[in-house]
């Protein structure tokens, strides 16, 4: 049976992404999402999926994609990738930042990490 795609057209009612969705709706804690995340993802790919949801609470709190980029630690390729999400995606950065709060944490007293 050949596989079936995954597009832009299919991937919200694609059977497995269906079931991933699932899988994290049903950790209840943060230690259990982070077990989960840990399994089914690399290391890097953890590390780019937390930058870019950092990029997107910088940005949602205003502030410039250089900085973001900066702080995040993130290239300014990744800062304008989720820029374009925020503005024509699904809302997902955005109903998640909003819902939590993140959004609203001001970078006065946060700890900034630079890349070096």
């Amino acid at each position: 049976m050949a596989k079936k795609r995954f597009t832009e057209g299919t991937w919200r009612t694609d059977p497995l992404f269906r079931r991933l969705c699932k899988a994290f709706l049903a950790c209840r804690t943060e230690k259990e999402a982070g077990d989960f995340l840990r399994d089914v993802a690399t290391l890097a790919e953890l590390k780019a999926l937390s930058e870019r949801l950092e990029v997107a609470r910088l940005l949602l709190a205003g502030v410039s994609y250089r900085e973001a980029a900066r702080c995040a630690p993130s290239s300014t390729a990744t800062v304008t990738r989720v820029a374009g999400f925020l503005n024509g995606g699904e809302g997902g950065y955005r109903s998640i930042l909003k819902a939590h709060g993140h959004h609203r944490s001001s970078l006065r007293g946060e700890r900034m990490v630079s890349k070096q």
